[in-house]
Parts: C-alpha cells; structure tokens; sequence
C-alpha cells in the first residue's frame, strides 16, 4: 500500500499555495482543487500540509522517538515512523 499526502477535497479551495511549495511538482491542480500525483517523487517534507491555509492537507504519518532498553549505561533514542 502506498501512503501518500492526502488532500480533503471538501476542505481545498483550489489556492495552489500547496503547488508553490512543492519543489518536486508531485501535487498539481485538477480542475478547481488540487491533488497529489507523484507519490514517488513526494520527499514527506510535509510543507503542503503547513501552508494549507484550510487545512485539507494532512499526511498521514508522524515520527516518534522510542526509547530501546539500555544496553550498558546509556539510553538509546531512535526515530520510528508510524503510519
């Protein structure tokens, strides 16, 4: 399954400031709204979903940082990403 950035079309009124950010050209307009394309070319640097100024941008996903159990003296901070 791909996941990708997902636009909510009742919420996009077609300002394109999501298109202007998108240095990689994965989101485009379709009529009045837009919506994203190119799942392989989106790098989730999720400035899509910052400048929507509705909100209809949300990308599905959030990075949490999980402590691993300690190994010697120190703790381990990775990051995880989540779906």
């Amino acid at each position: 399954m791909v996941v990708m950035p997902v636009v909510n079309q009742a919420k996009c009124n077609g300002c394109g400031l999501c298109i202007d950010v998108c240095g990689l050209k994965a989101i485009v307009r379709v009529g009045s709204k837009v919506t994203v394309i190119e799942m392989e070319k989106c790098s989730w640097c999720i400035q899509c979903e910052i400048v929507c100024p509705t909100g209809a941008i949300t990308c599905p996903y959030e990075i949490v940082f999980e402590e691993h159990p300690k190994t010697d003296s120190r703790s381990v901070l990775s990051p995880i990403a989540f779906l």
